[in-house]
């Protein structure tokens, strides 16, 4: 049986979009467009790191990070992404949204800045460092999840909260469409004023003293953006919703949203008590009840975001390596340093605007209309269906004068990726869990999906090294093969796709109704 809600979350519930949401979605947005321009501008610079730190004399190829270095350089963020969802997912619920949201910015802003200073007379000093602050970036970029997520869940009226929530993580695509584009900008400045022979023409000069500012100015730039928007997160008032449910202060609830609403709303406190006090609003995280109510809820979102994000993060950040063994991108040792860093940067920025960047944009377009679970159901096939368009004739896609092909369906598996289950499980944890665990259960599900991403970018690094030991990267150990590790992909798809089942439809349904907050003691 439902319950009387509250006055503050009706007018929430039923807010026609105002300018609010608007600014809302920019400034909790322009923190994804951060989080993946830091997360996966990393990528672009691997490459470069190696040529610089790790050049031996007399090798017919550049020097390139060894295997253990390598996977650290680019796995090292994610470790922290996946303590910061955890810690500030939890204290997102007990100090507030609005007092955590602006401690995550300021770490991302500083080690934005301290990965591009790393500093030390040795390459493993420089690497060391540089390590450092990418884990406390990720630390940062982690608590970005659970309360952008949460924040726009309970400012967002239910008919709109799908394409609201979207509409902020696909800030994500614009920041790695911007990490692309930036690295374009740098590197062909950088090439066209200290121009440099390809490295079989002479190692050494191959790589000029100045490319080492080019990828610290890359690594920096990350903390622009951050920056930008603190004044203006400092200024959003705490969510009504974790005002009047978690802090039961029914004047400040009222208050706030009377401000951001510009509408005259009036709040009982003794209803806000009766409401937030009952059974439905009192059972913990590791209770029987929240078990028997949610605990298949939370099983379908750390699931389903573990296996997406195996497949989605080994696809982004070894873009360059499968370009490479098609052919897309030339040998190495034909281009110097910073022409390598454009080449690299150009393929991942086209494949960001034709691909990634209208995956998301769907998803916000068609979210409240066909629905959560019909997008990450469709989404997880097409991206099952086309790996294996990929994997089965591997062996036609890379002969010459296959490639476009393969780009092209490279392409679509990442416009499913995001019209599809990296956007929905990004939305669905913010709107099914109660107020009181919103962001802790929201940290859970999208640190699983971290530790996927660690597993797939230190799985796919060593899987997809050639069989022939001859054939692998310098250090590394033999693996199965690119073509064998996109069946392995397919594979975590189909499981995503089972998975997806234990999750509730969401739309156009108000957070209480999904969260079962607004039953009383009998309904419960």
């Amino acid at each position: 049986m439902a319950r009387e809600q509250l006055e503050v979350l009706n007018a929430l519930d039923a807010a026609k979009t105002q300018w609010y949401h608007f600014t809302a979605i920019v400034i909790a947005g322009m923190g994804f467009f951060t989080d993946a321009y830091d997360l996966f501008c990393i990528s672009l610079v691997t490459k470069l790191l190696g040529r610089i730190y790790y050049h031996t004399d007399g090798s017919p190829t550049p020097g390139s990070l060894p295997p253990n270095l390598s996977a650290a350089v680019n796995g090292v963020a994610f470790c922290g992404t996946l303590s910061g969802q955890l810690f500030f997912g939890w204290l997102g619920d007990k100090l507030g949204r609005k007092k955590v949201y602006g401690m995550t910015l300021m770490l991302m802003v500083l080690c934005s800045i301290g990965s591009g200073l790393s500093f030390g007379h040795t390459a493993q000093s420089v690497m060391a460092t540089l390590c450092f602050f990418r884990f406390w970036l990720g630390f940062g970029i982690g608590g970005d999840y659970p309360l952008s997520a949460t924040i726009m869940s309970e400012y967002a009226s239910k008919k709109t909260r799908g394409a609201f929530i979207a509409a902020v993580f696909a800030m994500q695509g614009f920041g790695i469409l911007a990490g692309g584009m930036f690295a374009i900008i740098i590197s062909a400045a950088f090439k066209t004023r200290f121009p440099a022979p390809a490295y079989a023409i002479d190692p050494l000069a191959s790589t000029v003293p100045q490319a080492d500012y080019v990828w610290r100015i890359i690594l920096m730039f990350g903390a622009l953006p951050a920056a930008l928007t603190y004044y203006w997160r400092m200024k959003m008032p705490e969510t009504a919703r974790y005002t009047a449910l978690v802090a039961r202060n029914a004047k400040q609830a009222a208050s706030d949203m009377s401000k951001v609403l510009h509408a005259e709303i009036s709040e009982n406190q003794a209803t806000v008590d009766r409401y937030a006090g009952g059974q439905s609003n009192s059972f913990g995280l590791f209770s029987r009840e929240f078990a028997r109510r949610h605990g298949l809820h939370l099983l379908g979102t750390t699931a389903t975001w573990f296996l997406l994000d195996i497949a989605f993060y080994s696809q982004n950040l070894f873009q360059k390596d499968i370009f490479s063994a098609i052919g897309w991108i030339p040998k190495a040792a034909t281009m110097n340093a910073l022409d390598e860093v454009y080449r690299i940067a150009r393929a991942q920025t086209l494949i960001a605007l034709c691909g990634t960047v209208p995956g998301y944009w769907f998803t916000v377009a068609l979210i409240d209309i066909i629905g959560r679970f019909t997008i990450q159901v469709v989404g997880f096939v097409m991206m099952t269906t086309f790996m294996l368009g990929l994997a089965i004739p591997y062996k036609h896609w890379t002969t010459p004068g296959h490639h476009i092909g393969f780009i092209v369906m490279y392409g679509i598996t990442f416009f499913f990726a995001n019209f599809g289950p990296n956007s929905t499980t990004f939305i669905v944890p913010a709107e099914i869990f109660p107020a009181r665990l919103r962001s802790t259960c929201h940290g859970i599900s999208a640190a699983s999906g971290k530790l996927g991403a660690i597993v797939g970018s230190f799985g796919f690094l060593y899987l997809a090294q050639n069989p022939n030991p001859a054939l692998t990267d310098h250090g590394y150990p033999p693996g199965i093969g690119v073509r064998n590790a996109l069946f392995v992909l397919a594979g975590c798809s189909l499981l995503g796709l089972c998975f997806t089942f234990l999750m509730p439809e969401s739309k156009g349904k108000s957070l209480e109704e999904m969260s079962g907050e607004n039953r009383d003691e009998e309904g419960a």
